[in-house]
């Protein structure tokens, strides 16, 4: 197994990012890549060293920070042993898609290290990454297609991870599926709402293309269920044996301030897909353009991160980012024990570039220009009282805002059409309630993603993906081989 020393003798190192006045010029990705010239950077041999340092520590805890279950030490120690070609296969074992969760998860994997008792964990995300990079340059991912065809359809409803996964599960075990996506082209969040920079298209566009030899079907523009759509409930119900739907917890959260009706304001989602069709070369000058403008960003996660970046590479004047919460800890707290995910303060690549972190503020009202332009807005201090976020008086200010954005997370899934439509059953939190099958209250009808589990994160919508996939499957023919790597009730350590 692995080098039970490794540790000991190797520092944790990561490869470094393109110089912030370089990468802020363009939408690619912030990495170098080997072919692109960053083979000196962060060689192979650095990745082996790196992949050394994990202890095979006996009771493996990545693997329940992991929800897809990833064969994290197998997989180190092949490419420790330069074995890449059997490092793919135990990596595609658990997880469909390592190209996505190696550049987008924030890997829970690597806060329950073992070796993060020291905050110094295994580059399992970037050994990850060249494992299956490595992969598609020599040539071993190879379309799968089904050994014979079960004679069932399945629809699946939403093409982001959680879609894609239980539709290429299913293309696998023999069944016919059909993916439909309202947008212009496959990909859900992982298309329109990921930024170039995170993860350039080409990744998922290589993907897409091992599945269609495989079996899948893919439609584009059609919101199933919708008013005049080409596809009604009834049709849907009636061409296809199974239906998952994995449409994703797509309601953004609002902030009903004073002043919400005035321009420029706006919901990250309707921002983002503009910044990726701009990256792509879709759209010269998006209809929401940060390109000279004061910029406020309402919220401190990942979507904010990504208007962050997006605003930088349109050019903003200045970019504010707002947070509600207090300014994380360098460290982990008392209340936040390994193997836990570390709730620390955290440096994206987008952050890197500029702009200012402001914690502990609220939003008290939004400013007229005059003209029902937005022009500033008015935020205070906060202090937690008793559970409560309280206001500190006397904290008032005004932060120019020639543009913001609403980043403060997700309300569940969209109710009107397909939902209504098909009359399932939604929880008090806006998701589509599934029982241990993964099915909704609709018999035939599954669920699976953010749109039964609420706003997570990539790992654990493909890990849903997979899960409801088997349950499918079994439900179509009585018994499967489908791994289940979760149940819908399955948390994340805390």
């Amino acid at each position: 197994m692995a080098d039970s020393t490794g540790f000991l003798k190797f520092e944790r190192s990561v490869p470094p990012r393109r110089p912030v006045d370089v990468r802020i010029r363009d939408w690619k990705e912030v990495y170098l890549e080997r072919q692109a010239g960053g083979e000196e950077a962060f060689t192979s041999a650095t990745l082996r060293t790196q992949a050394a340092r994990c202890m095979d520590c006996g009771i493996p805890f990545c693997h329940h920070g992991c929800p897809l279950g990833n064969l994290i030490p197998e997989w180190n120690d092949l490419v420790r042993r330069d074995d890449w070609r059997e490092a793919i296969e135990r990596l595609h074992a658990t997880n469909n898609f390592p190209e996505f969760t190696g550049r987008l998860c924030p890997a829970p994997c690597e806060g329950s290290c073992v070796l993060n008792l020291t905050e110094s964990p295994v580059t399992i995300k970037q050994v990850e990454v060249e494992i299956i990079d490595r992969a598609f340059a020599e040539g071993w991912v190879t379309p799968q297609p089904p050994a014979e065809l079960s004679g069932k359809k399945v629809a699946v409803v939403g093409s982001g991870p959680a879609g894609l996964a239980a539709a290429q599960q299913l293309t696998r075990a023999g069944h016919e599926v059909t993916v439909f996506e309202r947008a212009d082209a496959v990909g859900g969040l992982m298309r329109y709402g990921i930024p170039e920079f995170k993860m350039e298209k080409r990744h998922l566009d290589r993907r897409l293309d091992q599945m269609r030899a495989e079996g899948t079907r893919f439609v584009t523009g059609v919101e199933v269920g919708a008013e005049g759509s080409d596809v009604t409930v009834a049709q849907l119900r009636e061409d296809f044996d199974a239906v998952v739907l994995s449409g994703g917890a797509t309601v953004g959260r609002d902030l009903p301030a004073p002043g919400r009706e005035l321009a420029g304001i706006h919901l990250a989602m309707e921002f983002l897909p503009y910044g990726n069709k701009q990256a792509l070369g879709e759209l010269d000058s998006p209809p929401i353009n940060a390109e000279g403008k004061h910029v406020v960003i309402i919220g401190g996660g990942d979507t904010g991160a990504d208007c962050l970046g997006t605003s930088h590479r349109q050019g903003a004047a200045s970019v504010a980012q707002l947070e509600i919460m207090p300014e994380p800890p360098s460290s982990r707290g008392p209340k936040n024990p390994w193997p836990t995910y570390p709730m620390v303060m955290r440096v994206s690549s987008a952050h890197e570039e500029g702009g200012d972190r402001i914690y502990a503020v609220n939003t008290e009202r939004f400013v007229d220009d005059g003209a029902g332009n937005v022009k500033a807005i008015l935020v205070h201090d906060v202090e937690m009282v008793d559970g409560k976020f309280t206001k500190v008086e006397g904290t008032e200010r005004e932060l120019p805002a020639d543009l913001v954005f609403l980043a403060m997370g997700f309300t569940g899934a969209q109710k009107e059409g397909l939902v209504e439509g098909l009359g399932v059953d939604v929880d008090g939190r806006g998701n589509v309630v599934r029982d241990a099958e993964f099915m909704s209250s609709v018999p035939g009808v599954f669920v699976a993603g953010d749109m039964g589990r609420g706003q997570s994160l990539i790992v654990w919508a493909i890990a849903e993906g997979r899960a409801a996939a088997g349950a499918v499957d079994s439900w179509l023919t009585g018994s499967s081989m489908l791994p289940r790597p979760i149940t819908p009730t399955a948390v994340a350590l805390r």
